[in-house]
């Protein structure tokens, strides 16, 4: 059986070790780097998992899912993507007693190495963190994403509404990596597209899919 591998007090203290062993979230979206996430946890394997996150400071790991459901049924299995993204928690509400409501914070992607199914069903995971993008200029031809993105946030700073996006700062609009992770957070789209933004490690080619599917919607 794996034990945990994260013993650090925070996110910050876990970015130099190459392999960890975390608690893994699969849900049917990714999380991205930079990207804020609301979760309405009421399963006991979940239940527990923030509750340990939350008292050691520790993150776990957002992982989309391949096969089966978000919610535990008997008979069926579920299945992975490689690729995931470390969540640090940066709100926990107890709504009613069973029921939290909760926002994690995507920090660093990670490809998983080994998994295994525990108690309550709550998979762990040996994983290895992956480096964060490079920071990379946006070209001339891909401009116009950002400046979408920044109009976007400029408008939601003037009516007062810009805790409800799915965005942390510092606002990078001037990186690759940084704009498309946003995007890919925003638009809705599927999450196998989805998936497979988190999983390619050029930011200009993630940035320029972006493109690609803005045009299609």
């Amino acid at each position: 059986m794996f034990t945990i591998g994260i013993t650090s007090g925070n996110a910050q203290g876990i970015t130099d070790l190459s392999d960890i062993t975390i608690p893994l979230f699969p849900l049917s979206q990714p999380l991205f780097p930079g990207s804020m996430m609301p979760l309405r946890i009421f399963e006991v394997r979940y239940l527990h998992m923030i509750k340990r996150c939350q008292r050691d400071k520790t993150p776990f790991g957002i992982v989309a899912l391949r096969q089966g459901s978000e919610i535990l049924k008997p008979g069926e299995s579920e299945s992975m993507q490689a690729i995931g993204c470390l969540a640090q928690l940066t709100d926990v509400a107890e709504i009613q007693p069973g029921l939290l409501f909760v926002h994690c914070q995507g920090t660093q992607r990670f490809r998983i190495q080994a998994n295994e199914r525990g108690a309550y069903g709550l998979w762990h995971a040996q994983v290895t963190l992956l480096p964060d993008d490079i920071a990379t200029d946006i070209p001339p031809d891909l401009q116009p994403i950002a400046d979408e993105l920044g109009a976007l946030i400029a408008g939601a700073q003037k009516k007062g509404v810009e805790a409800q996006l799915p965005i942390t700062r510092p606002y990078r609009l001037d990186e690759c990596g940084w704009v498309a992770n946003q995007w890919a957070t925003l638009l809705d789209i599927d999450g196998n597209t989805k998936a497979a933004l988190l999983a390619e490690e050029d930011s200009l080619t993630r940035l320029t899919e972006i493109k690609l599917l803005m045009k299609q919607a």
